[in-house]
């Protein structure tokens, strides 16, 4: 028994000391500045981060103008020909059968 009660008392003794000795190295000036560096390498890449971001925002704001641009002229051209257009602009019934 007294054993086991020696082990216990060895094994919180020797935490509180880690615990201790862990505070003082994570609180030292060279741990600050590590962490420091590090803190401004994350800001270095989210720039990065934000700038591939952007771009590709840009990107998909001209495509969908683009496909918005397309969607409108293949409304007018089909507004413009009837149902038995033979003109090959790309009306409805041309769709229709593409799409079958």
């Amino acid at each position: 028994m007294k054993i086991r009660y020696a082990k216990e008392i060895a094994l919180f003794v020797g935490g509180v000391a880690f615990g201790t000795a862990g505070v003082k190295i994570l609180s030292s000036q060279d741990a600050k500045r590590a962490y420091a560096h590090t803190t401004a390498a994350v800001l270095r890449a989210k720039e990065c981060v934000m700038d591939v971001v952007s771009k590709i925002q840009e990107n998909a704001g001209d495509v969908l103008a683009e496909a918005k641009e397309i969607n409108a002229a293949r409304a007018a051209a089909s507004e413009e020909c009837s149902d038995d257009c033979e003109c090959g602009c790309g009306c409805d019934a041309e769709a229709a059968a593409a799409e079958v």
